[in-house]
């Protein structure tokens, strides 16, 4: 029978893991565990999050784990139904427009003109994401405050903010330059049957 002898709940203290780890590792008699920490420096979603400017954490588009939902009316649960989006959004709200099916794990596009917005403040968004058929593609368009990402472009999207989904992953939608505010985020499905799960930021 095991015991737990650490644990992290989400993002952060990456050193404080690592040096557990290599401890842990050295005490069950693995040999040539260099001392030093390791200086990751991933690229696109890999990249270390910009943790000065991280205002928004992340959220779940399904009715079970969901926070600061704004769509008048609330979830409905486990039905087809037509959402709108307040005029206004505050930091970390979000809202559904257009025809969606909110589960408890995600929230399904029904229409081509289904949309999801949120007000965010970071560098970088993320969607996790995918067709709700295997092997179907949906195309998406995204927007940042009504306007087309340009340079602010995440790796799955081109600077007019077009993507597609084509298998579930996360999706870097937006890749901010400085200086970072609160911004409206606006994802658009041009066809149907997208499925989206869970917001990170970065």
């Amino acid at each position: 029978m095991g015991r737990i002898r650490h644990h992290q709940y989400g993002e952060g203290d990456y050193e404080q893991s690592e040096t557990v780890i290599k401890r842990l590792l050295t005490e069950a008699g693995a040999r040539g565990i260099d001392g030093g920490l390791v200086s990751a420096g991933g690229e696109g979603p890999e990249a270390a999050a910009d943790w000065d400017d991280l205002k928004s954490q992340e959220n779940y588009t399904g009715y079970e784990r969901t926070e600061q939902f704004l769509s008048p009316g609330g979830p409905v649960r486990d039905k087809p139904h037509a959402y709108s989006t307040p005029p206004h959004l505050s930091l970390n709200q979000w809202a559904l427009a257009g025809d969606w099916t909110m589960g408890k794990d995600a929230s399904r596009s029904n229409d081509a003109a289904a949309q999801l917005t949120c007000r965010f403040h970071a560098r970088d968004v993320h969607l996790v994401m995918g067709p709700s058929v295997a092997g179907s593609r949906v195309r998406f368009r995204v927007l940042i405050d009504g306007h087309p990402p340009g340079s602010a472009h995440g790796a799955d999207v081109d600077e007019q903010g077009y993507g597609t989904v084509s298998e579930p992953r996360m999706y870097q939608l937006i890749r901010q330059p400085k200086p970072i505010g609160d911004r409206d985020f606006t994802i658009s499905f041009l066809d149907a049957g997208a499925e989206a799960f869970c917001f990170t930021f970065g």
